[in-house]
């Protein structure tokens, strides 16, 4: 069977986590805390920087949630496929995928740190730059959704995008400006495999650095 090594409150893990879900593939979750030393080893070998989520299959560890759900469609393909066949399709997916990883996840995160460093004095010109980035990246992001699709399907488009709206909309909420994006925001989050992230996260809200709202 399948394992997956990370926390249900971490983003990135979300992202693996939808992937499986979408598709009812069977796995083992094995939480990353320090209640389970064991698999936090596992995390700590599997890549240069240790970080979760990694997948195991067989023997091989795979890290990186994109390289993760690629593996999933190409090793464990579902009903929902994650990855088009067509090269010309999959190239615009996975650039999608690049743009909710760093330009919505990883510039969001760039103010939860600054918040986990020092709750008290945050670097404000660092967030503010950040906050300046999500806005450019959500007005991108709303003209993008007039020709995307949407529908009650997961790709990896949708792996990516779910997650790192649900958080990034905590630091920095998607104005009423971007009308198109703040409906695919909720859209997203009522997806089954996202909602079943959502739930289970749910009890360490209280741990977000900036204080989750009282919502979602």
């Amino acid at each position: 069977m399948l394992a997956l090594y990370g926390h249900p409150f971490s983003s990135y893990t979300w992202k693996a986590l939808i992937a499986l879900y979408a598709n009812d593939t069977p796995f083992a979750f094995r939480t990353v805390d320090p209640d389970h030393p064991e698999h936090c080893r596992i995390v700590a070998a599997a890549g240069p920087l240790g970080k979760f989520p990694v997948l195991e299959d067989r023997g091989e560890r795979v890290f990186e949630a994109t390289t993760i759900v690629e593996h999933l469609d190409r090793h464990h393909p579902g009903p929902q496929r994650l990855v088009p066949e067509s090269p010309e399709a999959a190239i615009r997916v996975r650039m999608l995928d690049r743009v909710f990883d760093n330009y919505v996840m990883n510039t969001m995160q760039v103010v939860v740190n600054e918040y986990i460093r020092d709750a008290k004095n945050p670097d404000l010109a660092r967030c503010a730059e950040a906050r300046d980035q999500l806005t450019r990246t959500y007005r991108w992001l709303d003209g993008w959704l007039a020709g995307y699709a949407v529908a009650d399907r997961v790709t990896l488009i949708e792996c990516a995008a779910a997650p790192s709206l649900f958080y990034a909309d905590w630091v920095h909420p998607i104005a009423d400006a971007f009308p198109r994006l703040r409906a695919w925001r909720a859209q997203l989050l009522a997806l089954p495999a996202v909602a079943r992230c959502v739930e289970d996260a749910r009890p360490y809200r209280p741990y977000f650095p900036l204080g989750a709202p009282d919502r979602d």
